[in-house]
């Protein structure tokens, strides 16, 4: 479980396509990782396959993972966000996150009020019952609180923080992002 609380961004390092998938190389800072520890990288849970500590890991992509993401279209020098696992026994800062990637959407619109951002993104058919305004969504692995819901998008307000230690500011209208709905949502659907 992970709590969209961005540790770090990193650089693709290598993209390697084989006919079980591909696989790919990311500059981490991380200390301390293992063989099979689980990390967000853009909002997917990925597992650690290989790694030189603080340096960088590597990690498989399968075919499901592929036909869920953007990641197949991944190259060297692409930034991701980064963040381990949350401890058990560590503070629970964003919100649950599954690194399960409900859908890819496009940013829509990017508006910059002082020193603040309002980013639009699209919101697929699929989704839209899970999100309400001042709900929670992951984009990207980034737990944002949505500040307002439209029929076929939603906006969220960037602080410079998350704008500076993320991916947003590398975002451009059109490009993909991962969307990670309220899991707390799905299961009040199931109850209904």
């Amino acid at each position: 479980m992970f709590t969209g609380i961005v540790e770090a961004t990193g650089a693709v390092l290598a993209v390697t396509d084989d006919e079980d998938g591909r696989r790919i190389r990311v500059g981490t800072p991380f200390e301390g990782l293992d063989h099979g520890q689980s990390i967000s990288v853009s909002g997917a849970c990925l597992t650690v396959e290989a790694f030189a500590d603080g340096e960088w890991a590597e990690f498989f992509l399968a075919r499901e993972t592929l036909a869920k993401t953007f990641f197949d279209s991944l190259t060297e020098g692409d930034r991701v966000n980064l963040e381990r696992a949350m401890p058990a026994d560590g503070r629970f800062d964003g919100h649950i996150v599954q690194g399960h990637v409900d859908a890819t959407a496009e940013v829509a619109a990017i508006e910059q009020e002082g020193a603040d951002w309002t980013f639009s993104f699209s919101l697929p058919e699929h989704q839209r019952d899970y999100l309400v305004e001042k709900g929670s969504i992951t984009v990207d692995g980034i737990s944002l609180t949505v500040a307002a819901r439209h029929d076929d998008r939603f906006d969220v307000a960037i602080i410079p923080t998350t704008y500076e230690e993320t991916t947003l500011s590398e975002k451009s209208v059109g490009d993909p992002v991962h969307l990670e709905v309220d899991v707390v949502a799905k299961y009040v659907e199931q109850l209904a």
